[in-house]
């Protein structure tokens, strides 16, 4: 902390840039990661009826082929600070580019479950890789007058590539005569399905070419003389450039060699922090939010809708999913980080609440009664309105800016890896809960959502309008 007092003043926090369109560009290209990371989390919801049947699986082993894509992003977020601080942010995007290709052209092509299986962990190991290095990347060359919203592109992208996956699934479907199992071009409609995601991963890959190194990783290998350029491309030339860069090597002193041993200390083995950044990651996943983008068309099927009206309230809510983001992107510069977080824990309780009620009834002719069958949809879109506008962005947000520059590749990693792991408990124990209790589980769902209202007040501080290296 004393270090960063003593660096020079820049200037850097009230920095406009003179081409904000380049900027723009240039976060987008980054967030093009979570675009793919949206498609691949998303495109399965069209598989997985057509896995079940034609591998002829039960619930829980349906569960971990769906799931087991979130233990490879657990590996991926766990290791990409690492590989990003070593080889660089854009050596990094284009590994993940390659792996998301890979993935994608063996998961069209399995032979068996096993190796579908297989080609989820290494898209999986892609997709947590991307999320680490898209809003690191973004945080680290965005000025900070303009880092909340183009931190939250992240965000955007990822609910895109949901919205957008479900539109293909949807159309696909169509095409098949509504079949999951329908021939299209010689495959079964659901490895058309998994095998589209071939086409934004090349776009990913050559998008990275066209975006620059990160200023704070060329500092760190001693390239000073490029870091200025970009600097001055992306915060104008208004600020003192050797000031900017000297603040930036003051605070990064310690951060390129950040390790897992940083992050020990406190009462309970990590620093009060590092648990912050933990506590973000899990209830954002412990609210069921990925229920409604992995298993939303089996789980209308299940209380009587056709499967091609299912897969279009998939395509629904994933639009209202684009909405809640668009307002959060408008907000988060605004009103700040925690108002937003706040105001979503609300009212994902309300919507939880409602579908747990809806879900209680008992079927009717395969199918919930008339005023909860409207009731569980609405619900449904207002949950998932609600934490787009609010969880969805703000911690990513949150998790790019909150951490000291000593800790924060690191700290990042760890609370992205929880991420994935509370991702993968939620998805792996869905459908056997499903089974179980359907209305029980959106309760247990609505005692997280209404958790962390607490959590917000008690432990997250804003970080609205700071710069990384007033984070300490």
């Amino acid at each position: 902390m004393t270090s960063t007092a003593q660096a020079p003043h820049s200037g850097a926090g009230t920095a406009h840039p003179e081409h904000l369109g380049h900027v723009i560009f240039i976060a987008a290209a980054a967030a093009m990661g979570g675009f793919l990371f949206g498609y691949d989390s998303s495109v399965i919801n069209g598989a997985v009826e057509a896995i079940r049947s034609r591998y002829d699986i039960g619930s829980a082993a349906l569960a971990q082929v769906i799931a087991i894509a979130l233990i490879g992003c657990a590996i991926g977020a766990a290791t990409a600070g690492r590989i990003a601080d070593r080889i660089g942010r854009i050596r990094c995007m284009q590994i993940a580019a390659v792996l998301f290709t890979i993935s994608a052209v063996g998961s069209a092509l399995p032979f068996a479950l096993w190796d579908l299986a297989f080609w989820r962990i290494i898209g999986g190991f892609a997709i947590g890789m991307a999320s680490v290095i898209g809003p690191a990347y973004i945080a680290e060359v965005a000025p900070p007058a303009y880092r909340g919203r183009l931190g939250s592109f992240q965000q955007a992208a990822i609910v895109v590539g949901i919205a957008i996956s479900q539109l293909v699934n949807w159309g696909l479907l169509n095409a098949a005569g509504g079949d999951q199992r329908g021939k299209l071009m010689g495959l079964e409609a659901w490895q058309v399905m998994l095998g589209v995601m071939v086409i934004p991963a090349v776009l990913y890959g050559l998008l990275s070419f066209a975006i620059p190194e990160s200023p704070r990783f060329l500092i760190s290998v001693g390239k000073h003389d490029r870091a200025r350029e970009i600097l001055e491309e992306v915060e104008g030339d208004k600020i003192d450039l050797d000031a900017r860069v000297a603040e930036i090597e003051h605070a990064m002193k310690s951060e390129h060699k950040s390790t897992f041993k940083d992050l020990l200390g406190g009462s309970f083995f990590f620093k009060p922090i590092v648990w912050v950044g933990i506590g973000l990651s899990v209830f954002q996943q412990f609210v069921g939010i990925n229920v409604a983008f992995y298993y939303s068309s089996t789980l209308w099927q299940s209380v009587g809708v056709d499967p091609t009206e299912s897969f279009f309230y998939s395509f629904t809510t994933s639009i209202i999913n684009i909405v809640g983001t668009v307002i959060a992107m408008i907000f988060v510069d605004r009103i700040g980080r925690k108002p937003l977080a706040l105001i979503g824990s609300v009212g994902m309780v309300v919507g939880l609440a409602l579908e747990a009620w809806a879900f209680s009834y008992h079927l009717v002719d395969g199918k919930l009664p008339a005023a909860q069958g409207w009731t569980a949809l609405i619900a449904a879109h207002i949950f998932v309105l609600f934490f787009a506008l609010s969880w969805g962005v703000v911690v990513w947000v949150f998790l790019g800016e909150m951490f000291p520059n000593k800790i924060r590749a690191a700290a990042l990693g760890v609370a992205a890896s929880a991420q994935w792991i509370a991702n993968w408990a939620i998805t792996a124990s869905f459908p056997s809960l499903a089974d179980w209790n359907l209305s029980a589980t959106y309760v247990i769902y609505t005692v997280f959502a209404a958790l962390s209202i607490p959590f917000v007040l008690k432990y997250v501080k804003e970080t609205k309008g700071k710069s990384l290296e007033e984070m300490g």
